[in-house]
């Protein structure tokens, strides 16, 4: 049974998200973690003063979560009936990348599921602070679900990489999501003028030989950026998921924890796959 955390600020974004989640494992058993974590990031000054003399304000935090909770999964379960679908409600008074951390390991979850806003102001910030964060400490694999975005099954899936990172297991949930809905993958590769190395060539036929049961096609496209790549390969082609292996010798992190958006903006609309080079502890 696959395990699925679904953090929640009971926003239409969030909610967007567990929507397109419910969706995409329609067809498999799965537990959905519904969780909400209820002390802000910068910790409120106003609860640290008059905490201890109200020592039941802790309760009040607690109840509206739990509230919204049942909220969100009473809106799930009306709209998206699936008697292979069950669901755990988790409010916990603590920083949300922290109760991340300990439920990927407490509960072993296989993938983390969440909505963010893309680029937003005149600076055009990727993602929220808290998906950003996510996504760089993330032990299993996340998917960032764009607001507003309607589900639409992950037919064609764009596998942008630079061949420099070995094949993590944790790509089995690619592998799992491409055969469940018939995808086709499309690998593609930045190429500068220089040849492969020995180790480049062979984890490409590496990834040659993990995706042998599922269509895949390579691409090597030259003189341009990877944004400028990716980009175009988005916007000459029908794309419902892009996918990215996070490594921190790989060119994925300066390409997504660039604050501001460079000439392109590397503007993600539809879901987006990180998949962590390991388990992390």
């Amino acid at each position: 049974m696959k395990k699925i955390l679904l953090p929640t600020d009971f926003s239409e974004n969030a909610y967007n998200a567990a929507k397109y989640a419910v969706q995409l494992f329609n067809g498999e058993e799965c537990t959905f973690y519904l969780l909400n974590t209820y002390t802000p990031v910068l910790y409120d000054n106003e609860y640290l003063v008059y905490s201890a003399s109200q020592p039941t304000l802790t309760e009040i935090y607690r109840n509206k979560s739990m509230e919204g909770l049942e909220r969100v999964l009473r809106r799930i379960k009306r709209n998206f009936k699936n008697e292979k679908h069950h669901f755990e409600k988790i409010s916990s008074f603590n920083l949300l990348n922290d109760e991340i951390k300990e439920l990927v390991l407490k509960k072993e979850i296989d993938l983390i599921v969440m909505g963010t806003k893309g680029a937003t102001g005149a600076q055009e910030i990727l993602f929220g602070t808290h998906t950003v964060h996510a996504i760089k400490k993330a032990r299993c694999p996340l998917m960032a679900i764009p607001a507003h975005y309607d589900y639409k099954a992950p037919k064609e899936i764009l596998f942008p990489t630079d061949y420099e990172v070995e094949i993590p297991k944790l790509l089995n949930i690619l592998k799992e999501i491409a055969l469940s809905h018939s995808s086709k993958v499309h690998i593609l590769h930045v190429y500068f003028g220089v040849n492969l190395t020995p180790t480049q060539t062979s984890r490409k036929k590496a990834l040659g030989r993990a995706f042998k049961d599922i269509g895949h096609h390579f691409y090597s496209i030259s003189e341009k950026s990877v944004t400028r790549a990716i980009y175009d390969f988005q916007e000459e082609n029908d794309v419902d998921l892009l996918v990215m292996i996070n490594n921190k010798h790989s060119f994925f992190e300066n390409l997504l924890f660039t604050p501001v958006v460079n000439e392109i903006g590397f503007n993600v609309k539809v879901p987006f796959l990180v998949i962590p080079s390991k388990k992390r502890k």
